[in-house]
């Protein structure tokens, strides 16, 4: 059985993926399927194979066995760009804005790069899309203040609001709330479940697991490249083996 509203069609096929780094095994066999629409956490300690699955997701990495397939096609030798272009949206832990743009500048470029392929884009329309995503993530009076005066939580969901701004299909949200106070981590958590409502594929990668489980439908935790749990989280986080990988106990 699905969750409802979501589709049994994968939007996001990762088949046998193996990623080395000369003799080390990054991921080893890793095989999982990810639903349209689906909200997907992705658990592990550190050095698990996380960050290295979401890179060979988004193109950052290649693997050297397996298949990546993203809405039916085949994405495995593609780069990154390209990726992007197909709907693959990735935030980072740590935001990079550009420093010397505004809020509504650093969503610009994210816009640019996005429509390439759609042609000629008007400045009003650009703008419209911006103030249209700063809208829904809770940034639209910020649109004109220079990215260095924003705060920390502001920041992550600046660096959500650019990824939104490629007009994803599958978004990749990379310790969003790393960091955060706790009220601050709901802030971040409530938009991430709003975008889900847009029928946004999200897989979120998180330490705090409160988070992942108000979050998920489905977690998965990776421990020394290996899939070790599969499931709904309360079953995940009251799997032994996830306890002793990640939880220490």
């Amino acid at each position: 059985m699905t969750a409802r509203g979501i589709s049994e069609q994968p939007l996001l096929r990762i088949d046998a993926v193996t990623k080395r780094f000369g003799g080390f095994v990054a991921l080893d066999n890793v095989s999982v399927d990810i639903r349209p629409g689906e909200r997907f956490g992705l658990i592990g300690p550190n050095g698990s194979g996380k960050t290295t699955l979401i890179n060979c997701i988004s193109g950052a990495l290649r693997a050297e066995v397996g298949t990546v397939v993203f809405a039916g096609e085949d994405i495995t030798r593609l780069p990154a760009h390209m990726r992007t272009r197909r709907g693959i949206a990735r935030s980072f832990q740590i935001p990079r804005p550009f420093k010397s743009m505004t809020v509504a500048e650093n969503l610009m470029v994210a816009i640019d790069f996005a429509s390439v392929a759609d042609g000629f884009v008007s400045a009003a329309q650009r703008r419209d899309g911006v103030m249209s995503i700063l809208m829904r993530t809770g940034l639209a009076s910020k649109a004109d203040v220079s990215a260095t005066r924003l705060s920390q939580v502001e920041l992550r969901k600046m660096e959500l609001a650019r990824a939104m701004a490629t007009r994803p299909k599958l978004l990749i949200s990379d310790e969003a709330m790393a960091g955060l106070s706790s009220s601050e981590v709901d802030e971040v958590l409530d938009l991430l479940m709003k975008l889900a409502g847009e029928d946004i594929t999200i897989i979120m990668i998180e330490h705090i697991m409160q988070a992942v489980m108000r979050f998920s439908q489905r977690v998965m935790c990776l421990d020394a490249g290996r899939i070790i749990a599969i499931g709904g989280p309360a079953e995940v986080m009251a799997n032994q083996r996830v306890q002793e990988a990640y939880l220490g106990t």
